[in-house]
């Protein structure tokens, strides 16, 4: 979004704040003067109606230049009725329902744009550049390709580049879609974006800050904002319908009886307060709902839009997984006991900083065994890790150090499989080898397979920055056939936008590369907490990371709007049916106010019930 039509956004949510301001003040002086001095209670009203509502008509009257016809302009037409009939009150609270209305929605539009601040504010505004034996504090945009810059302990990384001294790892997960925090020895690659570990690292830049993987990411997450999809909110499109009708009638009554009080009375009752009401209360109550089970609604139109999602796109780490590697085979060479060799691998791994060192020992830990001390430990670069531990002397490396080594194990070794791996030897013997995946969640596949018959979701897509192998095994896991791998930010949006020629889409992950398609699908929702830009990018944040909650999100909405259509459906039915009566002669203009204020409460009433939680909001 350019600086100019930002400025033209802020304006507009300021003038309508400013209105919506003034009415509430204006009211609040009216019903204080209705008791001190009842012969000036009006004049608040009339400033209001005068300074509010003579900017709102007059946009209302360039919607309707350009054929435009929504609720809000039945609004308009009931502020002009009720200054000529001298409902002062009536008209001042449709001008604080069309301003703050107004206020709501360019707030909403404005906090999207945030997840651009947010993730520059991410980067770091220095970076550190080793000059000979010392350290000078650098601006990002000076950093040039070939710069010698050090990483400090949990520092973001400031540009792409390249290793060259140093030991420790990095959590590219929010960037790549690897579930792992990445070990980094001299020659591995970093990205910027990504988040250090405990150990200083010494990186030659390979790309200036301008070029880098991040910068990529926030381009592309700037024009997903621009072409981001604008869909008709639920009022305007039943408005579309409603206004023409309530005007047509209150014409025809005028032109059939010649009396202009006629067509006053009629506008009056239609005055849509069940669109325009209505459907914001249940919005605000499902809000509340969905707070209570741990379900942050950052943009009300999500609610509105997710019953009509006919595509799930999901991502695979931290989604439909636990993004945490896990023990999920293990094989035990003859001659060896399992449970001794998993307790000699964890008592060792319990040292090491490794990515996988975790899920050795939590296995062990899962298996009751005993971890015990380890002594003469190391950890060269890219050798893997060695150490004794009572009589044993135990080594953790991977295949192709040990088979360089040792090219006579080959035959023992169990054949290659997908996942990441690490072998064990024990007193110079192959001992055993270990398989890590990322686990699917316990309800990944029961999610999948109700989504259809109880959702409407007609298709479901796996969209990962992670390897082939490790997405088809979690397709096949959960249920899946639609699966793209090894996917770059860019390339999920351009997925997310062939979808989108296709249907209304939500779009379900947990990173930062993620960020761009949350943002341009229909509704974008984000599962955990751990990065501000996923939170600024969705429309929806399920804080405690399970699907269960995203099924109560869907659930929430439907039961929203089909609340909400009752509310206001139901309004508008009796509206009409009074705007008839009105029309006929039978309910002047004064009588005509009370009833639709009796209508709005009927509607209300309706749909404050979205508020109290059923019995159950999941069904799988």
């Amino acid at each position: 979004m350019g600086p100019g039509s930002r400025r033209v956004r802020d304006a507009l949510f300021s003038i309508n704040g400013l209105i919506a301001s003034l009415a509430i003040g204006a009211i609040a002086l009216h019903g204080a003067l209705r008791v001190t001095a009842p012969s000036m209670a009006d004049l608040p009203l009339y400033a209001a109606l005068l300074v509010g509502g003579v900017p709102l008509v007059w946009g209302l009257l360039v919607h309707v230049a350009r054929l435009e016809f929504g609720a809000d302009l039945l609004a308009g037409v009931s502020i002009v009725a009720a200054a000529l009939l001298e409902q002062y009150l009536a008209g001042t609270l449709v001008v604080l329902m069309l301003s703050g209305g107004g206020a709501l929605e360019h707030y909403a539009v404005r906090s999207a744009s945030s997840v651009l601040d947010a993730l520059a504010q991410r980067m770091p505004s220095v970076a550190h550049r080793r000059n000979g034996a010392a350290l000078e504090d650098i601006p990002l945009d000076s950093v040039a390709v070939g710069d010698v810059l050090v990483v400090l302990p949990h520092e973001v990384c400031p540009a792409d580049g390249t290793v060259v001294e140093g030991h420790g790892s990095m959590d590219e997960s929010y960037l790549t879609g690897e579930p792992y925090v990445m070990s980094k020895t001299p020659g591995s690659f970093v990205l910027s974006g990504a988040v250090n570990g405990e150990e200083a690292l010494t990186i030659r830049a390979d790309r200036e800050p301008v070029d880098s993987r991040y910068a990529k990411i926030m381009r592309v997450m700037e024009q997903s904002q621009q072409e981001r999809p604008r869909l008709r909110r639920l009022a305007d499109r039943l408005g579309a319908l409603y206004t023409p009708i309530a005007l047509a009638l209150a014409c025809a009554a005028w032109i059939v009886s010649g009396d202009p009080v006629r067509f006053l009375a009629v506008v009056v009752v239609a005055t849509p307060c069940p669109l325009l009401i209505a459907i914001p209360v249940a919005i605000i109550g499902s809000i509340s709902l969905s707070a209570k089970r741990s379900i942050v609604i950052r943009d009300p139109v999500a609610l509105e839009r997710l019953p009509s999602c006919g595509i799930m796109i999901l991502d695979k780490t931290g989604t439909l997984t636990y993004g945490k590697p896990r023990v999920t085979d293990e094989h035990c060479a003859g001659g060896f006991d399992a449970d001794e060799v998993l307790s000699l691998t964890a008592s060792l791994e319990q040292y090491s900083k490794h990515p996988l060192a975790g899920a050795v020992v939590e296995a062990a830990r899962g298996r009751g065994l005993m971890l015990q001390s380890a002594a003469n430990i190391a950890e060269p670069p890219g050798q893997g890790l060695r150490g004794r531990i009572g009589e044993h002397e135990v080594r953790i490396t991977h295949r192709r150090r040990l088979l360089e080594e040792q090219p006579a194990l080959a035959p023992v070794i169990p054949p290659q499989q997908g996942g990441l791996e690490c072998l064990v030897m024990i007193d110079g013997h192959f001992a055993a080898r270990y398989l890590f995946r990322d686990a699917p969640r316990r309800e990944s596949r029961s999610f999948i397979k109700h989504l259809g018959p109880r959702h409407g979701v007609s298709d479901v897509l796996l969209v990962s920055g992670d390897r082939e192998s490790e997405v088809r095994y979690l397709a096949d896991e959960v249920g899946i056939d639609r699966v793209y791998a090894g996917q770059s930010p860019e390339q999920k949006v351009e997925i997310v936008r062939a979808e989108n020629e296709r249907g209304q889409t939500v779009f379900v992950g947990d990173g930062i590369n993620d960020a761009p398609a949350l943002m341009t699908a229909t509704v974008g929702v984000a599962m955990g907490t751990q990065s501000d830009i996923i939170i600024e990018a969705a429309g929806a944040v399920i804080l405690d990371s399970s699907l269960e909650r995203v099924d109560e999100l869907l659930h929430i909405s439907t039961r929203m709007r089909r609340i909400a259509l009752q509310s206001a459906i139901g309004g508008m039915a009796l509206s009409l049916c009074g705007m008839l009566i009105a029309g006929a002669g039978y309910l002047p203009p004064v009588a005509g106010a009370l009833t639709q204020e009796l209508i709005d409460v009927v509607v209300i009433v309706n749909a404050l019930r979205v508020a109290l939680p059923p019995k159950a909001l999941t069904d799988f």
